[in-house]
């Protein structure tokens, strides 16, 4: 029988102020704030400037038409299921995006030193990636560039890493401030973990030149400096995934390590999917098995294993060679509207004595 104290407690607990009364309202997240006010506001030439996503003429959201066709074949397969995913992800996606980033005939592919496991879009890859370094590297300095993508910070910071940063966009040459970014690398202690963006860096544009990345490769390998790549924009910059992807190359061909963090939510309009990957290239096949069941024991306990529908519709445009070039050209077409859009958008500036 219950007693009446029990009774007294609970009703106390149920009428009296919530456990939570101590939780102060946190501030909005500013670019998801931005969409929320767009959405609200009636008028009919409005623009959304905040999340960076792809938009047709009209301003409607943009559904690659190799996608749509996917989608309308995984439908149509009676032997399609929606049953769990391994902890990894699926394992021809994951050798597939390994391929995209490193090449076919990458040697650390071919050598099996490379370990992928697919992740929740770039975000979920990076936080993986930042997860598994404070638990198994030695160094838990990273240090990002100033400026970056604003929510770099927050996947190191939530995994107890120390940031620290390096100098990269010059605002007076609004370029890359090469000399600066050498110089602080140089400073930075053997082992710190250094996040570079591949190619179409977030926030500023500025990527640096190839004859300068091969420089940044000698300083990071000769300070013993651990790379982590953030891959949000292969092809993008280029229009072609080979050319976008000669930075991480470099790193991968000396027989190095490092890191990846790749996405396909701006290269394949797949935001709402969350697809990504992160691979780790490891000095041996052996090493990189061991990586790879400690990076189970990270993935598990945040979602267990990852989501399938958007990781087939990646699958079947990779190991489809017509679907791959069919992709291939709609990039490049909503790469050549971008540039278009943006030369307008100077001129019209420039016109109106807003720009130089």
């Amino acid at each position: 029988m219950e007693s009446l104290s029990t009774k007294e407690t609970t009703s106390k607990d149920c009428n009296g102020d919530s456990v939570f009364e101590n939780v102060v309202r946190a501030p909005d997240v500013p670019v998801y704030a931005v969409m929320v006010a767009y959405s609200k506001d009636p008028s009919p030439v409005k623009l959304n400037l905040g999340i960076g996503v792809y938009r047709t003429e009209d301003g409607k959201p943009h559904v690659l038409n190799v996608v749509r066709r996917v989608e309308k074949l995984l439908l149509d397969d009676v032997s399609a299921t929606k049953e769990y995913l391994p902890i990894t992800g699926m394992a021809e996606f994951n050798k597939l995006s390994a391929q995209l980033v490193f090449g076919a005939d990458s040697p650390a592919m071919k050598e099996n030193r490379v370990t992928t496991v697919q992740c929740l879009a770039g975000c979920g890859s990076l936080r993986t990636g930042a997860d598994f370094l404070a638990k198994h590297y030695h160094q838990h300095t990273v240090y990002l560039s100033q400026p970056t993508y604003g929510n770099h910070p927050n996947f190191f910071l939530a995994a107890g890493l120390t940031l620290k940063t390096y100098r990269y966009y010059d605002p007076i040459t609004r370029g890359l401030d090469f000399q600066g970014m050498l110089d602080d690398l140089g400073s930075a202690p053997s082992g710190a973990i250094v996040l570079f963006q591949v190619c179409s860096h977030n926030p500023t544009g500025v990527d640096p030149t190839l004859h300068q990345w091969e420089q940044i490769r000698q300083l990071v390998r000769s300070k013993g400096l651990l790379p982590f790549f953030d891959n949000a924009y292969q092809g993008i910059v280029s229009g072609s995934l080979d050319m976008d992807a000669q930075s991480v190359r470099m790193f991968v061909t000396d027989g190095g390590e490092c890191l990846v963090a790749h996405s396909y939510s701006k290269i394949m309009g797949l935001y709402g999917e969350r697809v990504g990957a992160l691979s780790i290239v490891c000095k041996t096949a052996d090493v990189a098995k061991r990586v790879e069941s400690q990076l189970k024991l990270v993935i598990r306990p945040m979602y267990s294993n990852p989501p399938i529908h958007g990781a087939s519709i990646v699958t079947a445009i990779l190991k489809d060679r017509e679907m791959f070039d069919e992709w291939t050209v709609e990039l490049k077409a909503m790469i050549d509207r971008i540039i278009h859009l943006r030369q307008q958008l100077y001129d019209a500036l420039r016109d109106r004595g807003k720009a130089t």
